[in-house]
């Protein structure tokens, strides 16, 4: 399987206790310089990197960024709305028309620069919510984001780009709007209806964790839909969206993933396993490598796994064989 990295793993990594972040040196710093550090300490490692619209990619530097990339390639853009001071009311469902004209605006010149670029675009809706009770008008709001994820999914299709949606349940906005899958596919199959079907699901791994969301579960329900699109792969403690080293938590639930992805063909037709990490004070590029490696250990781990037996056990819902099983590829 290919992979992918969000370039956001080499910033300065800021927090809201820490706004100038715990690597200051790498404040202001051109996402070309970032890609450098990453393309000279990853190399083949990663295929691909992702940036968000127009924060750390636009049409002004993008030149600057090809050059830094050394030959490795743009796999998604994604929207940078929660980084504008001017949608911290939200974009999609602003009540405001202005406003809302405006998010739709950025958004549509980026699905327009991912479509010159062969790229994906992801839409992650972290500003599209609310942050107190009595706040919002939520009928009208919620079909304004609807409205504003078709509109953005039209011109995606016009300019040949698949667009990824992925859920998170709080932050930026302490309500989300679209805070969980059942949410998300709320979303896809409210614009399928209306003959709009070119919209797959990102599943970042944190998101689902910090939900209770099974990760196994809802990649083979994806893939039984066509839905699967992307995977942002992490771990962390279920409490806040840590986007730790893959692996380094949540073990067991990203082995069965890697079962379930093995399954679905993911990564047959081209799909990457997307890095999306924060390491707040580990080097990044030891971050990354070491992510790399654990889903690589991980993965091999699925493969020894012998899956007619495991679906045999699974038939039978039988917890104690299918554990024998993984344990035995673990070396037990």
């Amino acid at each position: 399987m290919k992979t992918s990295l969000g370039i956001w793993a080499f910033g300065a990594m800021a927090t809201r206790f820490n706004p100038g972040g715990y690597k200051p040196e790498l404040a202001g710093e051109a996402t070309a310089a970032r890609v450098r550090t990453a393309v000279e300490g990853l190399g083949d490692l990663m295929d691909d990197y992702e940036f968000h619209y127009p924060q750390e990619i636009s049409r002004d530097n993008l030149e600057e960024i090809q050059q830094a990339l050394d030959g490795h390639g743009i796999y998604c853009l994604a929207s940078g709305l929660h980084l504008d001071p001017r949608f911290a009311k939200g974009g999609f469902c602003s009540p405001d028309d202005a406003t809302r004209k405006a998010a739709l605006d950025v958004t549509f010149e980026g699905i327009d620069l991912a479509g010159e670029l062969g790229a994906h675009f992801i839409i992650w809706p972290g500003i599209e919510g609310y942050n107190y009770p009595f706040q919002t008008p939520y009928t009208s709001s919620w079909a304004r984001f609807i409205d504003g994820i078709g509109e953005s999914a039209s011109r995606a299709a016009d300019k040949g780009v698949t667009l990824f949606l992925e859920h998170k349940n709080s932050e930026p906005a302490m309500k989300i709007m679209m805070r969980n899958i059942g949410m998300t596919l709320h979303v896809i199959h409210t614009l399928r209806a209306q003959g709009i079907d070119n919209i797959k699901v990102n599943m970042d791994w944190q998101h689902l964790i910090m939900n209770g969301e099974n990760l196994a579960e809802y990649a083979a329900l994806l893939a039984a839909e066509g839905l699967l699109g992307h995977q942002h792969a992490n771990s962390g403690w279920g409490t806040f969206d840590d986007d730790n080293m893959v692996g380094a938590t949540a073990f067991m639930e990203t082995l069965e993933l890697a079962i379930e992805l093995r399954r679905a063909g993911y990564g047959d037709n081209g799909e990457r396993l997307g890095f999306d990490l924060y390491p707040y004070t580990e080097d990044a590029v030891g971050a990354v490598k070491r992510s790399v490696i654990h889903w690589n250990f991980i993965d091999g781990v699925a493969a020894k796994i012998d899956d007619g037996e495991l679906r045999a056990a699974q038939q039978e819902k039988d917890a104690v064989r299918a554990y024998e099983l993984v344990y035995a590829a673990l070396g037990a």
